[in-house]
């Protein structure tokens, strides 16, 4: 089904953009840890968005906090996010784990190679038997110039299969069950949704890294160098001793030796 077939219109953009405003106001007016990005275990819908994600007994425009379910806590629940990374009639597990590596590990992939095919629309020969986008991955994880950092995000993306290109949940992809399992770079496993959420909760110290890296870069409006490392390493370790409060974050970065010599240029 395609965004264009009612299934996905203006409406429902804005609901994904507020839900993800919502839960980022939450995690800052309640001085909570930004972990909790990762791992609330509520979510913001309102009628239109609620009925998307299967949720009932909610009626109106009005957006409340409702039980977001095992599946969808988190960021990585949130159709904003999903829809996102996916191509626009498609999933995308590699644009999904290209996302996570870069913005919730802080630790993007290169670009691909030139000349490699990055297109992997179904294109199953007449009266063949449609692949699922698991096995059209394949074919990269066969080219060792791919397989280096597909290994890495590939795994990522496809812990998210069950949803699809609109953040819907499925439990198959035409008429082949959803396989949501592989094995994170450490040989954790990722077993769907909920085991990449436990996964990176286990390294969220790369999440409060890449959240403080970012923070600083908008504080400062400057793209940071490497000689700002040693400041974001110690508003890390100094937030670590409140759980990673927004509140601790913020006074880091306010503290910090950037901040502190920053010309009022912005420089």
């Amino acid at each position: 089904m395609s965004p264009t077939s009612g299934e996905f219109d203006g409406n429902l953009r804005q609901a994904f953009r507020k839900e993800t405003e919502l839960l980022f106001a939450t995690v800052l007016r309640e001085d909570a840890s930004v972990v909790e990005m990762l791992s609330a275990d509520y979510t913001f819908v309102d009628e239109r968005l609620a009925r998307h994600y299967g949720l009932a007994n909610v009626r109106g425009s009005r957006f409340r906090r409702v039980d977001a379910g095992e599946g969808r806590r988190g960021l990585l629940g949130h159709g904003s996010i999903l829809t996102v990374t996916s191509a626009p009639n498609r999933t995308s597990p590699v644009k999904r784990g290209q996302w996570i590596l870069a913005n919730l590990l802080g630790v993007p992939p290169p670009p691909p190679p030139e000349g490699v095919e990055t297109n992997l629309d179904q294109t199953a020969p007449a009266g063949a038997a449609p692949t699922t986008m698991r096995e059209r991955l394949s074919r990269h994880m066969d080219d060792p110039s791919c397989a280096a950092c597909h290994s890495l995000m590939d795994p990522l993306g496809f812990a998210l299969e069950n949803f699809d290109f609109i953040g819907q949940w499925r439990d198959a992809e035409g008429a082949s069950p959803i396989d949501a399992h592989g094995v994170f770079v450490d040989g954790s496993a990722l077993e769907g949704p909920a085991g990449l959420r436990l996964v990176l909760l286990e390294h969220s110290e790369l999440f409060v890294q890449t959240f403080a890296e970012r923070l600083l870069t908008y504080a400062l409006g400057r793209a940071l160098e490497p000689s700002d490392m040693p400041a974001v390493r110690e508003i890390v370790r100094r937030a670590a001793d409140d759980e990673y409060r927004m509140s601790a974050l913020v006074l880091g970065i306010a503290e910090s030796v950037p901040m502190q010599m920053r010309s009022k240029k912005g420089t």
